[in-house]
C-alpha cells in the first residue's frame, strides 16, 4: 500500500490551463509546492479564450488576494462592466442598474486578459502545453499515471481535474457526466463597435443588457478593447442545427431561422441578430446532475466546472477560483496530500451541492422577462464559458 506523501514532496499534475487550474497553480507556488499544469491547447494563443467574467469579492477576488494578483487584477479590470440593462423585446428599458464610483464588488475582465495575468505570475516551464490527456489508470491509493494521446505518460501523486465540462479526469472518479438543460446558446460577435456599430454599442451600454419575451431571450456584453458579444438564447433541441439539415457555418440560413423566430421584436434588437461580425457559435447548455458528490480518492480530485457544471448565471469561474483557491491551502497546510484532498474536498463539495442545487434548471430563466427585484440588482447575469 502506497502511503500519501507530505505535499511539498508531491508529484502535483493539474489537468486544464484555465482560471481554476492556473489560480492552483499559482497559489502552490507561492507556498513553494511544485506543480506542473497540462493544457490540451498547443498555446496560450491558439484559441479565442471566450467573453468577460464578473469576479466576485466574496469569491474570486478573495482567490485572486491568495495568489497575491488581487491588485494587479484591479488594473486590468473594467468596474463600469458591472452595468446591467433589462430591455423588453422593443428595446426599452425596464430595469437598469448602474455602479457606483467606487464599486468593486464584481469588476468585469476579459477571459483572456484574466489567463495572461495567471501565466505570467508563474515560474517558467509550469504548463506543458499540447498535452491532450486520454485517461488515468493506477490504484487509488496511487501512484497515477496520466495518459495523454501523443503517447506520452506521467506518473503524479495527486490529479487535479481542472478542465472543464468534458473533463477526462472526472471518469477516475465519478461516472456523472454532464445533461444537456434543454437551453442553447447561439454566440455572435460584434467588433469595433464604437465605429462599425454604434447603435449597438449605445443599446448595450458598458455592461450587459437582457431581454426577454418568456419563449427566448438576448443577451449582450461588453467586453473590452471595443468588442461586444451577444447570446441568442432558447429553448430547443441540443441538435436545432443540424435537425434543419444546416451546419454551423451556414450563417445566412440560420439567420433567417433566428429572424423568423424574432419576428415580433423590434428592428433595433433584431441588429443582433443581422449585423454581427462574422459566423454564430452554437453553445448548447449543460449541467451536471446536482448534487455531484464521489467517493474520497487520495491521489485526484475535481474543482471549477470538472466537479460541478452548473447554468451560465456568474457562479462559473468564480467557484472554480475559490475552489482553487481552498485546494492549495489545503495543500500548503496538510501533513499529507490524501489529508489535503479530504479536507478539501469536506468543504468544497457541500458548498458546491448548495449552490447546484439552487441552479438546478434555471437556465430557463434567462428566458424570463425582468422581475422588479431587478431593479434593485438582483437580477442573475449570464456567463459564458468556452469548452
Amino acid at each position: 500500500m502506497t502511503s500519501s506523501p507530505h505535499p511539498g514532496r508531491a508529484r502535483i499534475s493539474i489537468v486544464g490551463a484555465g482560471p481554476g487550474g492556473l489560480t492552483c497553480a499559482r497559489i502552490l507556488q507561492r507556498h513553494g509546492i511544485a506543480v506542473t499544469v497540462h493544457e490540451r491547447e498547443s498555446g496560450p494563443d491558439a484559441r479565442d479564450q471566450g467573453g468577460t467574467l464578473d469576479l466576485h469579492a466574496d469569491n474570486g477576488q478573495l482567490a485572486l488576494r491568495e495568489a497575491g494578483l488581487l491588485d494587479e487584477f484591479f488594473e486590468l479590470a473594467r468596474p463600469e462592466g458591472q452595468e446591467m440593462r433589462h430591455l423588453d423585446p422593443a428595446g426599452a428599458i425596464t430595469a437598469h442598474q448602474i455602479p457606483g464610483p467606487d464599486d468593486l464588488f464584481k469588476p468585469e475582465i476579459d477571459r483572456g486578459r484574466l489567463r495572461d495575468l495567471l501565466l505570467g505570475s508563474l515560474q517558467p516551464g509550469t504548463v506543458r502545453w499540447g498535452r491532450r490527456l486520454e485517461s488515468i489508470t493506477g490504484p487509488a491509493r496511487g501512484p497515477r499515471l496520466l495518459h495523454f494521446t501523443d503517447g506520452t505518460t506521467v506518473e503524479a501523486d495527486l490529479v487535479v481535474g481542472a478542465d472543464g465540462a468534458s473533463s477526462r479526469v472526472r471518469p477516475a472518479l465519478s461516472p456523472a457526466a454532464p445533461q444537456y438543460s434543454g437551453i442553447s446558446f447561439l454566440e455572435a460577435w460584434f467588433s469595433d463597435v464604437e465605429t462599425r456599430h454604434p447603435e449597438i454599442a449605445a443599446l448595450v451600454g458598458q455592461g450587459g443588457a437582457h431581454a426577454a419575451d418568456g419563449e427566448r431571450a438576448m443577451f449582450a456584453q461588453r467586453n473590452g478593447d471595443d468588442h461586444i458579444r451577444v447570446y441568442l438564447i432558447q429553448r430547443a433541441p441540443a441538435d436545432w442545427i443540424a435537425a434543419r439539415g444546416l451546419a454551423p457555418d451556414d450563417t445566412g440560413a440560420i439567420r433567417a431561422l433566428l429572424l423568423d423566430r424574432y419576428a415580433h421584436w423590434s428592428p433595433r434588437m433584431r441588429q443582433l441578430i443581422t449585423d454581427n461580425d462574422g459566423r454564430y457559435v452554437d453553445r448548447p447548455i449543460h449541467a451536471l446532475p446536482a448534487p455531484h458528490a464521489w467517493e474520497h480518492q487520495p491521489t485526484a480530485t475535481l474543482l471549477g466546472d470538472a466537479a460541478h457544471l452548473m447554468p451560465p448565471l456568474g457562479v462559473g469561474v468564480n467557484l472554480a477560483m475559490l475552489d482553487a483557491a481552498d485546494l492549495a491551502r489545503a495543500l500548503a497546510d496538510a501533513a499529507t496530500v490524501g489529508d489535503a484532498v479530504r479536507d478539501y474536498e469536506n468543504t468544497m463539495l457541500p458548498r458546491s451541492t448548495d449552490i447546484a442545487r439552487a441552479l438546478e434548471g434555471r437556465a430557463a430563466d434567462l428566458l424570463d422577462p425582468p422581475t422588479p427585484d431587478d431593479a434593485s440588482g438582483n437580477g442573475d447575469e449570464a456567463e459564458l464559458r468556452t469548452a
